[in-house]
């Protein structure tokens, strides 16, 4: 990890780096984006389905997710003129940039998963 001089700022060599995973934290930051952007890499959803893919998900909470990845590009919001109305969300190009490293964080999440139950046992 990065070394901090006094005024907290890291090396000139490592300020890209840190500025970078910082705004990488900053669009995936939030309880359910990350599981809200795996459910998307599978298949494009309606807002009801990811509400009940989410358990304890509140409408707003779900609401805010979307709209702050959508600002971010990462989700696409599809809007159908029909009555009721239809809306899709599905993954940009940006969006699916991401998916390699979903997948990277499920596989630690796997072998961090068993470590823990072997200690267990």
């Amino acid at each position: 990890m990065a070394r901090f001089n006094f005024q907290g700022e890291p090396p000139p060599e490592e300020q890209e780096e840190v500025c970078s995973l910082t705004l990488t934290q900053n669009v995936i930051a939030g309880r359910w984006k990350i599981i809200i952007l795996w459910y998307l890499s599978r298949r494009t959803r309606r807002f009801n389905e990811l509400q009940r893919l989410l358990p304890g998900i509140s409408k707003g909470i779900l609401t805010r997710q979307l709209r702050e990845l959508e600002e971010d590009g990462m989700v696409h919001r599809e809007v159908y003129k029909q009555v009721p109305p239809k809306v899709e969300y599905s993954l940009t190009i940006q969006g699916k940039g991401f998916i390699p490293v979903l997948d990277i964080m499920g596989e630690w999440g796997k072998k961090y998963m068993e470590k823990k139950q072997k200690e267990l046992n």
